[in-house]
């Protein structure tokens, strides 16, 4: 719930200011901000979180991101929209890839391997949901303190508040839970030690370097990090779509903007919902490989048949749509890793994903700015992704089935 509200402040601040002008190169600017940088933080998290207790990573990062977010609202009262204000959203978004990453990595050691399926779709998708219902309720909070610095700063307090609850609840789990459990080889040397500087940078190198080795002995693996990676990125270019169709094209001001990209959000959330309710019970049916190619050829689907009048109502419903397929296919894409890779390895690995999931993003947003106009209507830019959906939705399918493909087996 918190970070939606942070994020709601940020975009409320940044996007929907009656002072300031929403374009393509801005948000593409804040995407790449506030993601790039904190995407090559995710390797730091992945060489850390197969050394610490992730139990306590779990209950620090909420309360350092308290501290640092008190400091955002800090530059907000002050007027600050530059440099030092993305600087500062950047560290607050950088921590959080150690939580989700040691959240990720500990989530096989609370559950047994054949309930990974539902485990993820509730962690994940309770989490994004009530992420959204976050942003409702910081929407909510600026209705009551309003638009300006000051009721920014104070929604962003809010959220300090928040950080600082998460972090007191993750203190209720055992401290040695939720791992690491290495084979002796693997124990870093000296748990004690400090480290230097040029070490830890050699340690988060080689992890990087370990985990896509470990990605590359595994096929299913790596093909599951290229379907999230697509998905991504495509799905990026529609979000800065749908950001400037809120803010120049289906509304007439900031403040109704605001509401149109909140109800957007709303349905795609409720999308995410969707898609946790209906994923295990279908990954019972068919595999995890054939959901997330059905997932993108009805993205394809749907976008061409909602997205391109480029009004309020069919682009809402595709948003809900989209949401389902975000959802879905991450769902597959976590479980298929926790299955086939190793817990040794399981921190790296998920510092790569992340790395990837948010590298992608940051890139179609600063392709999409190049060529997107300030409303955000671009049918060619639409239908470009339809074709892209289409056509990775039977690469995958191809894909897969040609993994699937194994040497009988011996009786």
């Amino acid at each position: 719930m918190t970070d939606g509200v942070f994020q709601v402040a940020l975009a409320g601040y940044v996007f929907f200011s009656p002072e300031r002008q929403a374009t393509a190169a801005k948000a593409a600017a804040a995407f790449a901000v506030t993601l790039l940088p904190y995407s090559a933080l995710g390797p730091f998290a992945g060489v850390f979180i197969d050394r610490w207790r992730r139990r306590q990573i779990l209950v620090w990062t909420p309360v350092l991101r308290a501290l640092l977010v008190l400091l955002v609202a800090g530059l907000v009262v002050a007027g600050q929209d530059g440099l030092g204000f993305f600087l500062g959203v950047l560290v607050v978004l950088g921590v959080n890839r150690f939580f989700l990453a040691a959240l990720s990595a500990a989530l096989p050691h609370v559950v047994r391997r054949d309930q990974l399926v539902t485990a993820n779709a509730f962690s994940v998708t309770s989490g994004t949901v009530i992420a959204f219902a976050g942003a409702g309720a910081g929407y909510g909070l600026r209705r009551v303190f309003g638009a300006g610095q000051d009721g920014t700063a104070l929604i962003l307090t809010a959220a300090a508040a928040l950080f600082l609850l998460a972090g007191l609840i993750a203190t209720t789990l055992p401290k040695g839970l939720l791992g690491p459990h290495r084979a002796a080889e693997d124990v870093a040397p000296e748990a004690g030690a400090a480290p230097r500087v040029v070490e830890v940078i050699r340690g988060v190198l080689g992890g990087l370097v370990d985990g896509g080795r470990h990605i590359a002995r595994r096929p299913q693996a790596a093909l599951a990090l290229g379907a999230i990676s697509f998905h991504r990125f495509l799905y990026g270019v529609v979000l800065i779509m749908t950001l400037l169709l809120c803010r120049n094209h289906f509304a007439g001001d900031p403040d109704r903007g605001l509401e149109t990209f909140a109800l957007m959000l709303g349905v795609s959330g409720a999308g995410y919902f969707a898609a946790a309710l209906i994923t295990p019970a279908v990954v019972r049916r068919i595999s995890k490989q054939a959901w997330v190619a059905w997932q993108l050829g009805g993205a394809a689907l749907g976008l061409l048949v909602l997205g391109m009048p480029f009004a309020e109502r069919p682009w809402a419903v595709g948003a809900f749509l989209l949401g389902v397929v975000s959802q879905g296919v991450k769902l597959c894409v976590d479980t298929t890793l926790q299955e086939t890779i190793d817990d040794a390895y399981r921190g790296r690995v998920f510092a790569v994903y992340d790395m990837l999931f948010n590298a992608t993003f940051a890139a179609a947003a600063a392709a999409a700015a190049t060529w997107l106009p300030a409303d955000g209507r671009a049918d060619l830019t639409l239908l470009a992704v339809v074709v892209a959906y289409a056509a990775g939705a039977v690469a995958y399918r191809t894909a897969a089935s040609r993994m699937r493909r194994p040497a009988p087996a011996l009786r």
